[in-house]
């Protein structure tokens, strides 16, 4: 597992767009990215900025293949800036789509009512390249981040958006705090310490 920097955006964005661009069913990326023949476009988008707000307040790991991503999110490490106001008005117009920022907004409300008051860790997104997908690298890419992480005393939050997501991450210790359907479909909200 290697720590990313900003040298590797191009690498990252690429195994995310591979993971989540054959993905047609509802879940939360298709809820946020408008659905219309830029779909392509509005995946990348949308995945550069994950990487942007991981690089700025987080950590990206890789896997040693280059295969796999984690991006982290540290909260309390979030500094606004006009850049980063730049970026989420750049997010708004060009990959959500003005009418659908308040339906994305409440539901970035709605997780938010679970996180902890105090300091935690949020992964943002995992992604395993399509064509390397059920090979174990992306399991064996969360253990490696466990185990670097494995002091931490910080609360790790993270959602779901399928029954088997949320399955894999329970054998890796997460514990299921909610579920929510009020979207359209399953969230499930999981946190380990």
């Amino acid at each position: 597992m290697k720590t990313a920097t900003i040298k590797d955006k191009v690498l990252v964005t690429e195994i995310l767009v591979s993971a989540f661009m054959p993905l047609k069913e509802n879940n939360s990326i298709n809820f946020v990215i408008k659905q219309d023949d830029k779909r392509a476009e509005r995946i990348r988008l949308l995945m550069e900025y994950l990487f942007e707000k991981a690089i700025r307040s987080g950590k990206i790991y890789l896997s040693d293949n280059q295969k796999a991503c984690i991006l982290l999110h540290f909260p309390q490490e979030n500094k606004i800036n006009l850049k980063w106001i730049i970026q989420n008005l750049r997010l708004a117009f060009k990959c959500i789509g003005i009418t659908r920022v308040f339906k994305v907004l409440k539901r970035q409300r709605m997780m938010k009512q679970y996180h902890p008051k105090e300091k935690h860790i949020i992964p943002l997104i995992m992604g395993v390249r399509e064509e390397f997908q059920g090979s174990g690298i992306g399991g064996r890419l969360i253990l490696e981040v466990k185990n670097k992480f494995k002091h931490n005393e910080l609360p790790v939050i993270l959602n779901a958006a399928s029954e088997h997501n949320a399955l894999l991450y329970k054998k890796f210790g997460f514990k299921l705090i909610k579920k929510d359907d009020s979207l359209g479909f399953p969230i499930y909200m999981l946190r380990m310490n």
